[in-house]
Formats: C-alpha cells, sequence, structure tokens
C-alpha cells in the first residue's frame, strides 16, 4: 500500500481541500476496519483507496475518519493526480467503479475532470423547514435570496443546498454542530451545501457543513458542486455547454477552485466536475 496526501481543487501547496490516496495495485481492499483506522489517522475528511481493476478501470472505495461514503470528488480528483503523477497512467479516459455507481474519468495533463451520478432532485422543504435550516446558521429567512429556496439534490450524495443573498452573509454564517447533525440525520442527507450564487467572478461561493460525518466543514467538495451545478441549471442560473467556477474554503484560510460542465440530450443531463491537485505528502504504513 502506497499512501499519499494531494491537495485538491488548487494549485497551491496546503490550500485546497487534503485527500489522502491509498494505491493499493491490483490488490483486494483491506478489511474495513483498517481502512477506517486509516483515514482516521490521516485525519483527512476522506481517504480514497485505490484497487487497479484492469488496464483502464478503477475501483476506489472512500472513507471518512467515521465511516465510509459512497462518493467523494475531491479525493478522485487527488486519487487520479496521484496516479498520474506517480507514472501509474498516462492522461486518457478511465472506468472507475464506486458506490454510487460507475463513472468516466478523464485525465488530462493538468486536470483532472470526473462524471457525476445521475442528477435528483431530492426533498423541498416547508417555509418552518428552511427558518430552522437557516437558524442552524444564525441565519433567518431574511438571508434566503428572491426566487431561491433550500432544496435537497444529489449528483452522487444527498446534500442540502441552502442559498444566501449576499457574500457578507456566507461569511457571517455560523454553524450550531449539534443541530446540524441533527437535522442531517431527519433528512437523510450527507449535510448542507451553503452557497451566494452569481458573485460576478464565480457561478457561486460556497461553504460546505458535514459534521454528521464528522467534517464540520469542508474547503472543497466536488458532489456537492455538482450538485449546485444542477440545482443552478434548472433555474436557468447557468447554461448548459459553459464552464462553470465554484470557490469555497475561503472562510478555513484554504481557498478552493472547482470547476463543472453541465449537458443535456437525449439520454438526460450530464454533470461532470474537474480541478487541479498536487502531492504534498508520500507516507509510509509501519508494521
Amino acid at each position: 500500500m502506497e499512501l499519499y496526501v494531494a491537495d485538491a481543487f488548487t494549485t497551491t501547496r496546503f490550500s485546497g481541500n487534503q485527500a489522502g490516496v491509498a494505491l493499493l495495485g491490483k490488490e483486494d481492499f483491506p478489511e474495513e476496519g483498517l481502512m477506517r483506522a486509516l483515514a482516521g489517522e490521516l485525519k483527512h475528511s476522506e481517504t480514497a483507496f485505490v484497487r487497479r481493476t484492469g488496464a483502464n478501470a478503477f475501483h476506489i472505495r472512500y472513507f471518512t475518519p467515521a465511516e465510509e461514503v459512497d462518493l467523494c470528488g475531491h479525493a478522485t480528483i487527488a486519487a487520479f493526480t496521484v496516479l498520474r503523477d506517480t507514472g501509474a497512467i498516462v492522461p486518457g479516459n478511465y472506468a472507475l467503479h464506486t458506490r454510487s455507481g460507475d463513472l468516466e474519468i478523464g485525465v488530462g495533463a493538468d486536470a483532472v475532470w470526473m462524471d457525476m451520478a445521475a442528477p435528483k432532485d431530492g426533498r423541498s422543504f416547508s417555509e418552518e423547514e428552511q427558518a430552522e435550516l437557516y437558524a442552524a446558521y444564525g441565519l433567518t429567512l431574511t438571508e434566503r435570496p428572491e426566487g431561491l429556496e433550500a432544496q435537497a439534490v444529489s449528483t452522487g450524495l444527498m446534500d442540502i443546498l441552502l442559498p444566501v443573498r449576499s457574500l457578507e452573509a456566507l461569511d457571517r454564517a455560523a454553524q450550531d454542530e449539534a443541530q446540524v447533525t441533527s437535522l442531517s440525520r431527519r433528512y437523510d442527507v450527507v449535510g448542507v451545501h451553503m452557497f451566494c450564487p452569481c458573485t460576478g467572478d464565480a457561478a457561486a461561493h460556497c461553504r460546505n457543513f458535514a459534521p454528521l460525518y464528522a467534517i464540520p466543514e469542508e474547503a472543497a467538495t466536488g458532489t456537492s458542486n455538482g450538485a449546485l451545478t444542477y440545482y443552478l441549471y434548472r433555474r436557468g442560473l447557468i447554461q448548459a455547454g459553459a464552464d462553470n467556477r465554484f470557490v469555497q474554503g475561503e472562510k478555513m484560510g484554504k481557498p478552493s477552485e472547482i470547476l463543472s460542465r453541465i449537458t443535456e440530450d437525449e439520454n438526460g443531463v450530464k454533470v461532470r466536475v474537474g480541478g487541479r491537485a498536487l502531492i504534498t505528502l508520500k507516507c509510509e504504513l509501519m508494521g
């Protein structure tokens, strides 16, 4: 097992979102308890365990320090960056199997693009429920932009997308972790992706919270911004075929840039998320 730490959705060391990457070659996955313990030891929000299943095919399992999750965008970007930069693969297209489904990964010379799972809307929320969501961050419904509402959306993981009307409100939001954990369980979501749309320099500035999975706040989330891409597209705020830029992690001092594309044809809507990453650490598992 080769162990790495990579900074995803950035080109600046110790910025972006860190992910652990464990390269297994063609060996089977270790016992689940070991993978969970190793993710806890690395202390990053997710660690990707990467197994090669063919010349151009891989299987990844993702573990937080608390448990396994179906898909993780930044850990996928990190994993394929590590594979490329260590010479295990060359730029091209690769098949990836995850618990969220089978995806296509495009590895370029400087960026990695990944398919998201088929987008789908989850539940909507009543006025009372939305007020409770905003209150969990010390905000009120007056911070909600006109014409936009909270909505659960998934492109692999179900999140509550929570819009705010200003960058000031986004910065001011202070999470009640116990309350957000309780709400995440109640609504069967990973967490809350708060965003301020149409900021001029980006499709949105964002903050992401998943305390239910031992992630108080995350600096960059591919799956959540994939879901946000679909949300904004459905509401006419972004267009098909264009590249979109999302900024996240500023409050944490780890500014990140997540890119997305959305297309629609007779087969339906397809969302891709992309970004750059760099290796920061190579580790050795002793014993």
